[in-house]
C-alpha cells in the first residue's frame, strides 16, 4: 500500500467520524422533539485493490432511521383503540346523566307515578283531572327525554362532521409528503425528516379514524381507512360525511368521497361516536319509541272500552284514514295507513252498546273484525278481511247510532238524541288502532299527548267497564293501574317498567365496559410506547459514547495522514 493510499485512508476515516459526529449531535439536538427517530449511521469497508489483502478505508453507506414497522403498526393500531373506547364513554356517561335514573326525577318514577294515579282513581281517591294531568306528565316526560337524547347525538354528529374534515387534512398532507419522499429517495439519500413527519400525521390520523398503512418499495405510504384504500401514492380519495335521513332524523354517514362508499368505520375517536351514537344512544331512543306506543295502545284498548260519567254521546277517532286506504283491509301490507303504525288490530271483535237515556236500557251488539289473512275459501289472502269501512258500515247499521268518516279521515261516532255509546270487550284491539274513546294520541316519544278535548274537559276519562253485563265503576281505572305489572306479548312479555330498566341496565354494562376498555388499551398503548421510546427514541448517554468513539476514530484518522506525510516529507529529503 502506497502511503498516498494511507492519506486516502485517514482521510475517509476523517469523513466518516465527521458524519457520525453529526448524526449524534442530530441525536442529541432532538431528544425531545416529538415523533423524532434516532438516526444510525451505517459503514463498511472501501474495497481496495484486487491484488494484495488491504483495505481502501470506510464509506457512509446510509443514516438510517431506527424505527420497527411491525412495532409502528401495532401502535397505531392501539392508539385507534384507545381513542374509539375514550370517546364511547364519553358519549355514553353523557346519556347516562341524561336520564337521570334512580334520582327520582327518572322514567321509571313517573311511570309508576301515572299508573299510580289509576289506582287511586279506582279507589275513589283521586279525581279525573289529576289522572290526566298525570297522564301529560308521563307524555312531556318521554318527550324531554327523547329530546335529551337526541341532543346527545346531534353533538356526537357535529363531532363527526369536523373530526371527518380534520382526517381529510391528514390525509391529503400525507399523500403530499409521499410524493416528496419518492422524489428525494429517488436520489438515494433517506428522506428520515419527511419520514417522522408523515408518521406523525399518521398518528393523529388514526387517533380519529381506524387507520392501517401499507409501504410501497418506493417509500411511499397506502393509507386505508376502514379497510379502504384512502390514499393511493400521492393521491388522495378523500373522506366525506354525507346526512342520509329516515324520514324522521339525520344520520351521518362516513364515506369515499369519490364515489359515496360508505366506510365501517370502527376505530378512532369516530368509530366511538358512532358505536355510541348506532347501539347506546339509537337503541335507547327505539326503546323510548317502543315504550310510548305501547303505553299509548295498551291504554287505548283499555280506554276505549271503558264508560265515562256522564256517559259519550258522540267519540271521533284519532286516526287520518285516506279515502282510497278506507276500503283495504286494515291487515293488508297494501293499506299505507295501517301498515306504518307500531301496533296493529287483530282477528276479533268487539260490542258496541248504545243506552236509551231515558229508560237506562242498554241495546249491546256485536261487530266482528275479521283479520285472520284468510279468505272464505280458505286461501291466505286480505279480500275479504275487515276494512274502516266495513267497521264503519258495521256501526252505521246498529239502530240509533250513526258512523261516518269526517273530511279528515277520522271515524266519527254519533248516537241519536236521547242516547249515549260505549264499547265493551274489544278482543281484536281495533278501537284502540282507530283511535275511538282513546286516552292518548301519539305513536312514538316525540308526539305522545292527552288526547286533546279529554286534557280539556277531564270528565271524559273513562274509568268504569262493562264487566259481563254489568256497569263497575272503577273497572277500566283498575284494569289500567294492573297494566304496571303485566308482561306485554309485544315485549315478549317484559312490562313496560322493565324494558326501560333493561335498557338503563344495558347502558349502565356499556358504559363499564368502555370504562374497562379505555384502561386496558391504555396500558397496551403505554407498553408500545415504551417499546418504542427503547427502539427508537434517543439515549443521551447512548450519543455522547457515539461522540466520544467518532472523535477517537477522528483523531486517529489524522493520526494517519499525519504519519503518512511525515514518512513522505522523508522520502522526498532521501531524494
Amino acid at each position: 500500500m502506497s502511503l498516498t493510499a494511507a492519506m486516502l485512508i485517514g482521510r475517509s476515516g476523517l469523513s466518516a467520524a465527521q458524519t457520525g459526529v453529526q448524526v449524534a449531535a442530530n441525536n442529541i439536538a432532538n431528544a425531545s422533539t416529538p415523533g423524532y427517530s434516532r438516526q444510525v449511521l451505517t459503514l463498511e469497508p472501501t474495497r481496495g485493490s484486487s491484488f494484495g489483502g488491504s483495505g481502501a478505508g470506510v464509506s457512509v453507506t446510509d443514516i438510517r432511521r431506527q424505527v420497527s414497522a411491525a412495532l409502528q403498526g401495532r401502535l397505531w393500531t392501539s392508539q385507534s383503540e384507545q381513542a374509539a373506547a375514550g370517546a364511547q364513554l364519553d358519549s355514553l356517561s353523557t346519556l347516562e346523566a341524561s336520564l337521570q335514573e334512580l334520582t327520582g326525577n327518572d322514567l321509571s318514577s313517573e311511570l309508576a307515578g301515572f299508573f299510580g294515579a289509576w289506582s287511586e282513581a279506582a279507589n275513589l281517591e283521586q279525581s279525573n283531572s289529576v289522572v290526566v294531568q298525570q297522564g301529560q306528565r308521563l307524555a312531556d316526560f318521554v318527550g324531554r327525554i327523547r329530546r335529551d337524547v337526541l341532543l346527545v347525538r346531534e353533538q356526537i354528529q357535529s363531532q363527526m362532521g369536523g373530526l371527518v374534515t380534520r382526517a381529510n387534512e391528514l390525509l391529503e398532507q400525507i399523500a403530499e409528503i409521499n410524493t416528496s419522499i419518492a422524489r428525494t429517495e429517488r436520489g438515494k439519500p433517506n428522506a428520515n425528516e419527511l419520514r417522522d413527519q408523515r408518521d406523525m400525521l399518521v398518528t393523529s390520523l388514526s387517533e380519529i379514524v381506524d387507520t392501517t398503512i401499507v409501504e410501497q418499495p418506493d417509500g411511499q405510504f397506502d393509507v386505508h381507512v376502514a379497510g379502504t384504500p384512502i390514499v393511493l401514492g400521492g393521491r388522495n380519495l378523500g373522506i366525506d360525511v354525507r346526512q342520509d335521513s329516515d324520514g324522521s332524523q339525520l344520520t351521518s354517514v362516513v364515506m369515499l368521497k369519490t364515489n359515496g362508499q360508505p366506510l365501517n368505520v370502527t376505530g378512532g375517536i369516530v368509530g366511538g361516536l358512532l358505536a355510541s351514537r348506532d347501539i347506546g344512544i339509537g337503541e335507547t331512543l327505539e326503546t323510548l319509541d317502543t315504550i310510548a306506543a305501547q303505553l299509548a295502545f295498551e291504554v287505548n284498548k283499555l280506554h276505549s272500552t271503558g264508560i265515562s260519567d256522564p256517559g259519550m254521546t258522540s267519540m271521533t277517532g284519532l286516526l287520518g284514514i285516506p279515502t282510497a286506504d278506507r276500503t283495504i283491509a286494515m291487515n293488508s301490507s297494501l293499506n299505507a295507513t295501517f301498515a306504518g303504525l307500531p301496533y296493529s288490530a287483530e282477528n276479533g271483535g268487539f260490542f258496541v252498546n248504545v243506552k236509551n237515556q231515558a229508560s237506562g236500557l242498554t241495546q249491546s251488539v256485536r261487530i266482528d273484525v275479521d283479520l285472520d289473512g284468510l279468505t272464505n275459501t280458505g286461501e291466505v289472502g286480505f279480500d275479504d278481511d275487515t276494512s274502516a269501512e266495513d267497521i264503519r258500515a258495521a256501526l252505521s247499521g246498529v239502530d240509533n247510532l250513526t258512523a261516518t268518516f269526517a273530511a279528515d279521515g277520522k271515524l266519527r261516532i254519533t248516537a241519536d238524541e236521547g242516547y249515549e255509546v260505549s264499547f265493551s270487550d274489544d278482543t281484536s284491539g281495533a278501537l284502540a288502532v282507530l283511535g275511538v274513546n282513546a286516552f292518548y294520541e301519539g305513536t312514538t316519544a316525540a308526539d305522545l299527548a292527552v288526547r286533546s278535548d279529554l286534557l280539556d274537559d277531564p270528565t271524559q276519562l273513562a274509568t268504569g267497564r262493562m264487566i259481563d253485563d254489568t256497569v263497575v265503576a272503577n273497572g277500566t281505572a283498575l284494569a289500567i293501574a294492573g297494566l304496571q305489572d303485566a308482561g306485554l306479548e309485544a315485549l315478549n312479555g317484559e312490562t313496560l317498567l322493565e324494558l326501560w330498566g333493561n335498557q338503563v341496565q344495558t347502558i349502565a354494562v356499556n358504559t363499564e365496559y368502555a370504562s374497562d376498555r379505555l384502561e386496558s388499551t391504555g396500558i397496551v398503548r403505554q407498553s408500545l410506547e415504551a417499546q418504542r421510546a427503547g427502539a427508537s427514541g434517543v439515549s443521551i448517554d447512548e450519543e455522547s459514547i457515539n461522540l466520544i468513539n467518532y472523535q477517537r476514530q477522528y483523531e486517529g484518522s489524522a493520526r494517519i495522514i499525519s504519519v503518512a506525510r511525515d514518512l513522505l516529507d522523508t522520502l522526498l529529503r532521501m531524494v
